[in-house]
């Protein structure tokens, strides 16, 4: 099977084989931006859970710092360890128990590594497409350089 894509390969023209490639390479950067974004959607995630986890296993009244932003901490009070709020996207939050929101997370985080493979797949095909592309055109590049 991987023999016929090349013989179709081959039988492109040099500007075919330059648009081929160009095509390939755009989408290759494209899968691997994908890539990098799950990549840190994921380790979000997994930042959030192990947060949940520490929460957990603090005592109710406890004080201590609540992240406004990335930077920004404010003094607080644990008032109920067991519910939590959830960010489920574009500004929306659900209130949890402790349990569904680590399940939350770690059903998201499942869900990301298996996008994460899938698009590795594609984008691993595409690459290899962009170099068979690429060595087919430099071979033909070859051939016309002595005509000329």
């Amino acid at each position: 099977m991987a023999a016929s894509p090349r013989i179709e390969i081959e039988k492109l023209s040099v500007e075919q084989l330059k648009g081929l490639k160009e095509q390939a390479d755009m989408e290759v950067n494209l899968f691997q931006d994908s890539l990098n974004n799950i990549r840190t959607a994921t380790v979000r995630l997994e930042l959030a859970s192990t947060a949940l986890h520490d929460l957990s296993l603090r005592p109710q009244g406890r004080k201590m710092l609540v992240p406004l932003t990335a930077s920004l901490y404010v003094p607080g009070v644990l008032d109920d360890s067991e519910k939590v709020l959830v960010d489920v996207g574009t500004g929306y939050f659900i209130e949890k128990t402790m349990v569904e929101g680590k399940d939350y997370c770690e059903r998201k985080i499942s869900l990301l590594k298996s996008n994460y493979d899938q698009l590795l797949e594609v984008a691993t095909k595409k690459k290899s497409i962009a170099d068979e592309a690429g060595a087919v055109l430099q071979a033909k590049l070859k051939q016309m350089a002595p005509a000329q």
